[in-house]
Formats: structure tokens, C-alpha cells, sequence
């Protein structure tokens, strides 16, 4: 559905600067996604940390003309007054008191031009899987629109609903929220007909007050519901239902109570599915799904519940239950063969998710100057014309720079035509092309592919193809929940304060590149690493990111000046070494970073340096103090909070002195991930970002989420009598015949030898299996004697539900230790929305 700049002006009561007649197709909030430029209106949102006005001048020379801004007069009309020349004469401009709420009027006026039922799912945890195991179950009969991954914020749902069109059956829209007062806009934009309320968690908890407050808040999307869907078991769920005083009909199901409209009456777990038993409108039935997690069945019935409200037959609920597959919420990145990368989509195909995946295509295939492959199957159920649709695709690879197209299905081969311009092969199934590869008819070299294709394609066969496997032992690096535990301290600061976040020993064992790109797009003021080696790797591959290196070594100087990297000074010796590098260069003006000791007693300037070390700055131009910082020694502790004070005001002492010699503005920083949250008032000007960034917490509250998961898979799997000895030296005794099961990691991996012989332990299916005998170098053995599994079962070394501050304790280490000695052996996948 399209509409004319004029209606859209109309739409959300703006003034128009601007006569150029144009049809909107596309809204765009990130000028780095950008794909169809002439038909795009772009928003210049205003956060805390931007200004999208910023990108305006970068986007009318890319083509767009439409843009939605809040002050033209200083937006836009006296910066080109004060250069003597006329602004963009053939733009449109939308001038509207704040971008954001236009947005929002937009997609509530879109959505109400539609009388499909809309689903709005909202909850702590399971949005996104009840959203996408819905689509699975009713996509054979129905088409259905519905949020991308998890655009389901102030900025997301607008444009998940912007996809609505007249052909669509349902449309599935999720809400989330993370402050009070939040659902409100998002109801009006939304407004379902059917309510889900998944489940309530510890998600944003430190922004509620209460877990009750939180509920009510998230019912408030319900509130013009014709029916809400919600588990009638929980106590704190149903009391806010009644106190919520909504006059929706309900199908509150429960495991208990028959009374409820939705009774499930029985859960049967076998080895590897559920059948779940259940009783609707006075009728029983049942259906079965491939999953025995408690997670798993409770958002079918969440999917159950919909489905029988909707009408849907028996027979299509119990086939597309048994069908269900796991839900990959994130881009997964994985290392390919011939040194290729392979960014895995392959969950779903539409023309959106196709667009957000290109587009982080693009930006990844940067870091080494890949060649862009795309391997995409038919899009199905889009609702829209073979041939306008595949032009569109057409559009979309052409405009995110892809380079080769391996299309599959037999849409593409008939569409072959839309894609003159490309180097390309198309297959008409999955096995056709898996053939091709296995014979060499189709090779991969210094290639980044996206694979992108709907589930039935099946292109989970040509990931095994392509990727590369050298180690089963691999390490998760979830950067959705780095970005969260970013965003968690973000919050605690002003606008103002700046953020330095510590990549130094490879991100803590996650890697450095991956968490430098991801912070660099999230917009971190420094990143700080180690040595110069380490800042000068970042930039090779595109790091562009202010780098402070806080362990500068002589020899390293010209390095850090031929890429730009910003050493810690501590010592007059180091100081008189860079100074005379740096005018042997003739370098003028170069930034440093000094450190003050306030009681760490490891490097720094002591407190009676100053006088010196001001008369020494003041007295040459090579280089510039940008900063000046110390670090506290027990920031995370209360009984050193009178220390600590003391650190502060010795540091405030040292860098007003240092300030008062300078007319430039100095940078102050003191404050850790533990000093970010306990002391407030020493945020200065910047905050250093370490430990926290990563998910561990600096007093173990369960607030952050888990950032690295270490898991490996079962090899072989023994019967053993208990007379027998396990391992090297025979360390591994048995008191009763056991099952042994050998996992690929050891001590060259980074797993400690101390968690041997039953000191430690790790998962296996959730449950704890002690580690057995010594360590080895490349092997562990593990007791499975009371653990239902089997060969190529998976091991969670460390992660979600075994952290890593669990394996510290019991090696008497700290979790640092942990993460950052993981060897560089093991494979790191990433995953990123």
C-alpha cells in the first residue's frame, strides 16, 4: 500500500517545505539501511545519544529526497543561507514538533486501514518464538504479516506494521517494552484484536518498581483486545488480569484448574518430544511437538490457545505442532571453507527480513573486503505479484552491493530475467545445488555468503556444506545481550557522560573485532585494548573508533601514530620516551592519556607528581593530554567505600589541577562497571566499561545477560564397572559401574586442569555432569551415569545457566580469569539481530 507525500503530510499534520510529487513505499530511521531511495521517507529521529538531521545531507546524495525533521528552519534552511546557496530546491520536507510520534501516527493510520485480526504478543521471554512458531503453524493456509526478528520497540513496531497489506490474513505484531508509561503508544499503534501475554521475567526490572507494575503496564496493549490469551497459573498474572478491569473475552489456560476455557489436561515427555493433551469447549485432543523443554511447551499452548480461536482445524494445529522447528533469533556468523564467511539467515524469507539481512550483510563483508554471495530460495507466502516482487528483490541486491546470486526454486529460475546485471546460478531445489557443490560445478573462495531462504528449502544441508569444521568445541558470542549490558549502564549515565568500553585480551576471550564493530555501530565514544598490536589489528579491518591503549610499550610507538591509537601515560620515563618519538616525527598535538595512582599502587602519576608533570606539558606541543583517569581498587565492595571516596577526591584534586592549565577541555574518568552503578557522582566525563559489558556482574546481581556460552558435544559415550580407572594416572576412580562420556575440550582450550577429578563440573541436557579423572590436553572425560544422553549430545561448559563467576569460585579465581583463557583454537560463532 503506497502513499503520496501529500497524504502522508496530511496523515501526520505536518508542515510541508517542498513541492516534489513522490510515493512512499519505504520508511527508513537508520540511514545505513538504506535500499530504495526515491521511494523512502526518512525520519531524523532525535535520541539522547543523536541526531538524525545528521544524515540528511549524506542521504539526499544517495538519492532520497523525503524526509520528516523537526526544524527546518535550522535544520536545514540557515545551514545552506550561511554557505550562500539554496538548499535541496527538489526535496520534500516534513516539519512535525518531534519525528517519533509522526512515525507512530503513520503506522497507527496504516494498521487501521486494515480489518485482519492483528495478534499483539507481549511478555518477558517468547515473543519472538510464539510469533514465529505461529507463522510456522498457519502459513499453509493463511498469509500472514508479521515483526521482523524483534522490532518490537518504540521504533520497531511502526515499521513491522508499515508491512500490512490488503492481502494479509493475520498479522502477528510483537510489543515490548523496558520503561514505565511505554505500552501506551504502542497499543495505539497496534491495536490487536488478540491479546498473548507470554510470561513475565526479570527483563527491565530495575526500571519498574514492582513485578505487579510491570504486568500492568505490559496489560495495557490488551486494552481494546476482543480476546487475551494468558497462563491462568500464575498468581501474579491473573491478579493483575482482574484488577486490569479489561472487558475482553479471555482464554486463560491452565494445567490445573478444568474450570478454565483451555484445560490441558496431560504432558507426556518421551526421549525427544511432548505430547500435550488438552480440552477446548468441552472437547478433547492433543498434538505433539519435538521439544521437551518447559519453555518450549509452554509457548505452544500459547500457540494452541490462538489457533483455537482462530478457528484453525485439529488436523493443521497437530501436523504444523509436529513440524515445529527451534527459532535462530539472531544472525548467526560462522566461519566457511576457503576462506569465506557465512552469515546464516535461513529461518524465514520475506521481502523485509530480506532487506535487514542484506543490509547486515553488507556492513559485516566489510571488515575483510569480501566478495558479496547471496544463496536465496524462493519468497514464499508474501501475498504480492510474482513479478513485482522479484523486481523488488532485483532492487534490494542491487542497491546492499551483493555481487553473486544463487537463487533456488522454482520463482527465481522463472524470474531469471530481473537479475541481468549479476554474476548468478539458479537450482530448482536444495539437493540440486548441494550436488553442484559436493562436484565442484559451484566453488566458494574469499566469499561472504548470506543464506537466506524459507524452512521448507531445507538450507541447513548447504550450511554443512560450506562451513568450515575443524573443532566441535565452540564458543557463542550473543552480541544482542553485549548490546543490552551496554545499553543497561548506558542508562544509569547523562546524555552527556561518555562511555569507554575494554576490548583489550580479545573482548575478554569473545573476540575483538566483533565487539569492536558492534560497539563502534552502537555509537561508544572509546574502546580500550592492551597493546598497540591489538589497536593496530582493529584498524587493518575497519575499526575506525577512538582506541586508547593502556599498556603502550617503547617499541611500539610509530605504530600507534600511523594508527591514530591514543596511549596511557603513567611514568615521567614513558612520558619523555613518547615526547621525543613523537617530535623526532615531527608530531604536533598528539593525544594521550594520563594516569593518576590513587591507591592502586600499580602505574600512575602519584599525587605529588603533578606540579611536575604539568610543568613538563605545558612546556612542548608533540603531545596533548585528552584525559586524565584513575582506577579504583574496590568499587564492587562496601567495605572499601570509604577508600574509594578517598580515591575520588585525590583524583578530582589531580585532574582539576591538571585542568586548570589547559584551555582545552581534559576528559575525567574514574569510574569501573562496579564505580558506573555505585557512584554516581564520579561519572565525570566518561565511564570505563569493562566486566560488565560482558554479562558478569560486578556483586553478582542477576541483572546482566550472559554474553559468551562455552559448549562442546558428546564424542563417545562408554559403559564402565566400577572396578575400572578413568584417565591419566588412573586419577579417575569409580565407586559404581558408570557411564563415561569423552568431550573435545581440555587445558589447550583454556578449560582449567583444577576442574578435574570431580572439582568441577559442566551441563549436559541442563544437568550436572562432574568432570572425571585429569584433565587431558584436547579431551575430558565426564560422569553421565545419571544424565539421559547420547553421542553428539551438546555440553554447556559455561553459559546462561552455568556462569562463568560458578567455575571462578570453585578454581578460588576471578571470572576474567575464566573468559579471557579461552585459546583461539576454539571457533567463535557470533549472533547479532
Amino acid at each position: 500500500m503506497s502513499y503520496t507525500i501529500e497524504e502522508i503530510t496530511r496523515i501526520i499534520k505536518a508542515k510541508r517545505i517542498g513541492d516534489n510529487q513522490t510515493i512512499i513505499n519505504w520508511l527508513l530511521t537508520d540511514s545505513r539501511s538504506l535500499s530504495f531511495p526515491d521511494e523512502t521517507l526518512f525520519f531524523a529521529l532525535v535520541t539522547s545519544r543523536g541526531d538524525g538531521s545528521k544524515y540528511i545531507a549524506d542521504l539526499y546524495s544517495r538519492g532520497v529526497r523525503n524526509f520528516v525533521i523537526t526544524n527546518y528552519e535550522n535544520q536545514i534552511l540557515a545551514k545552506f543561507q550561511s554557505r550562500g546557496i539554496s538548499p535541496y530546491a527538489d526535496a520534500n520536507f516534513l516539519e512535525v514538533e518531534n519525528p517519533l510520534k509522526a512515525l507512530q501516527k503513520l503506522a497507527a493510520y496504516h494498521r487501521s486501514q486494515f480489518d485482519c485480526p492483528v495478534v499483539g504478543i507481549t511478555g518477558s521471554n517468547g515473543k519472538t518464538v510464539v510469533k514465529e512458531w505461529l507463522h510456522q503453524i498457519l502459513a499453509s493456509s493463511k498469509k500472514i504479516v508479521r515483526s521482523p526478528r524483534s522490532y518490537n520497540s518504540q521504533i520497531g513496531v511502526p515499521l513491522s506494521l508499515w508491512q500490512m497489506h490488503s492481502d494479509a490474513d493475520v498479522a502477528i505484531i510483537e510489543a515490548g517494552i523496558s520503561q514505565p508509561d511505554e505500552m501506551g503508544a504502542l497499543e495505539s499503534m497496534i491495536r490487536p484484536t488478540i491479546g498473548v501475554l507470554t510470561n513475565l521475567g526479570g527483563a527491565h526490572q530495575e526500571n519498574f518498581f514492582s513485578m505487579q507494575e510491570k504486568c500492568m503496564e505490559k496489560l495495557k496493549l490488551f486494552k481494546h483486545c476482543d480476546v487475551v490469551i494468558y497462563e491462568a497459573d500464575n498468581d501474579l498474572i491473573s491478579n493483575c488480569m482482574s484488577k486490569s478491569m479489561l472487558t475482553s473475552r479471555e482464554i486463560a489456560w491452565s494445567r490445573y484448574d478444568m474450570e478454565r476455557p483451555l484445560f490441558i489436561s496431560g504432558i507426556q515427555k518421551d526421549e525427544n518430544e511432548t505430547t500435550i493433551s488438552f480440552r477446548y469447549l468441552g472437547l478433547d485432543n492433543y498434538y505433539k511437538i519435538p521439544f521437551i523443554d518447559e519453555a518450549s511447551i509452554e509457548n505452544s499452548i500459547q500457540c494452541l490457545a490462538i489457533c483455537l480461536y482462530l478457528m484453525i482445524p485439529a488436523d493443521q494445529i497437530r501436523a504444523g505442532m509436529a513440524q515445529l522447528e527451534p527459532i535462530a533469533m539472531r544472525l548467526e556468523v560462522k566461519e566457511g571453507k576457503n576462506n569465506c564467511l557465512i552469515i546464516n539467515d535461513s529461518y524465514n524469507s520475506d521481502l523485509s527480513s530480506l532487506d535487514i539481512a542484506l543490509d547486515f550483510h553488507y556492513r559485516r563483508s566489510l571488515q575483510k573486503g569480501l566478495k558479496r554471495t547471496l544463496i536465496l530460495s524462493d519468497l514464499l507466502e508474501t501475498g504480492q505479484n510474482t513479478s513485482t516482487l522479484y523486481r523488488r528483490v532485483s532492487q534490494l541486491i542491487s542497491s546492499k552491493q551483493v555481487q553473486r546470486l544463487i537463487g533456488v526454486g522454482k520463482n527465481l529460475m522463472n524470474e531469471f530475467s530481473k537479475f541481468s546485471t549479476i554474476e548468478k546460478d539458479f537450482f530448482n531445489n536444495t539437493a540440486d545445488l548441494i550436488e553442484a557443490i559436493q562436484l565442484g560445478r559451484i566453488k566458494f573462495n574469499h566469499e561472504s555468503i548470506l543464506l537466506k531462504g524459507a524452512r521448507r528449502f531445507g538450507f541447513e544441508k548447504v550450511l554443512e556444506e560450506i562451513e568450515l569444521k575443524r573443532h566441535e568445541t565452540i564458543l557463542e558470542v550473543d552480541l544482542n545481550a553485549l548490546i543490552d549490558n551496554l545499553n543497561y549502564y548506558r542508562d544509569q549515565l547523562q546524555p552527556k557522560t561518555k562511555i569507554m568500553c575494554m576490548i583489550k585480551a580479545a573482548a575478554y576471550g569473545a573476540g575483538s573485532y566483533e565487539v569492536a564493530k558492534t560497539l563502534q555501530d552502537r555509537k561508544v565514544d572509546y574502546l580500550g585494548v592492551a597493546v598497540a598490536d591489538e589497536g593496530a589489528e582493529l584498524r587493518k579491518v575497519g575499526i575506525t573508533s577512538s582506541i586508547i591503549i593502556m599498556n603502550p610499550e617503547v617499541s611500539a610507538f610509530k605504530q600507534m601514530f600511523q594508527y591514530s591509537l591514543e596511549p596511557e601515560v603513567y611514568s615521567f620515563h614513558l612520558l619523555d620516551s613518547l615526547l621525543n618519538a613523537a617530535e623526532k616525527e615531527g608530531i604536533t598535538n598528539f593525544p594521550i592519556h594520563i594516569k593518576i595512582d590513587t591507591g592502586m599502587h600499580r602505574l600512575g602519576f602519584m599525587a605529588d607528581d603533578m606540579p611536575e608533570l604539568v610543568n613538563r606539558l605545558k612546556n612542548q606541543n608533540a603531545l596533548i593530554p585528552k584525559s586524565i583517569f584513575s582506577h579504583l581498587v574496590g568499587s564492587d565492595s562496601d567495605v572499601f567505600d570509604d577508600f574509594t571516596k578517598d580515591q575520588i577526591s585525590l583524583f578530582d584534586k589531580a585532574a582539576t589541577e591538571l585542568q586548570a592549565a589547559f584551555s582545552h577541555k581534559i576528559i575525567r574518568h574514574i569510574c569501573n562497571s562496579a564505580g558506573i552503578e555505585r557512584f554516581p557522582e564520579a561519572h565525570y566525563d566518561m565511564v570505563r566499561l569493562g566486566i560488565g559489558l560482558y554479562g558478569v556482574h560486578p556483586s553478582n546481581k542477576p541483572i546482566l545477560k550472559n554474553v559468551n556460552t562455552l559448549k562442546t558435544t558428546i564424542l563417545q559415550i562408554k559403559d564402565l564397572d566400577k572396578i575400572e580407572t578413568v584417565g591419566y594416572s588412573r586419577k579417575g576412580v569409580l565407586t559404581r559401574n558408570s557411564r563415561i562420556a569423552a568431550i573435545p575440550i581440555g587445558y589447550a582450550d583454556g578449560l582449567n586442569r583444577k576442574l578435574g577429578n570431580h572439582n568441577g563440573f559442566c551441563l549436559v541436557n541442563g544437568q550436572k555432569a562432574s568432570y572425571i579423572g585429569n584433565i587431558c590436553m584436547d579431551v575430558s572425560m565426564i560422569d553421565v551415569t545419571d544424565i539421559p544422553c547420547k553421542e553428539g549430545d551438546e555440553v554447556i561448559i559455561y553459559g546462561n545457566d552455568l556462569p562463568a563467576e560458578v567455575l571462578a569460585e570453585k578454581l578460588g579465581t576471578i571470572p576474567y580469569e575464566i573468559l579471557a583463557n579461552i585459546s583461539t583454537r576454539v571457533k567463535r560463532v557470533y549472533f547479532l539481530d
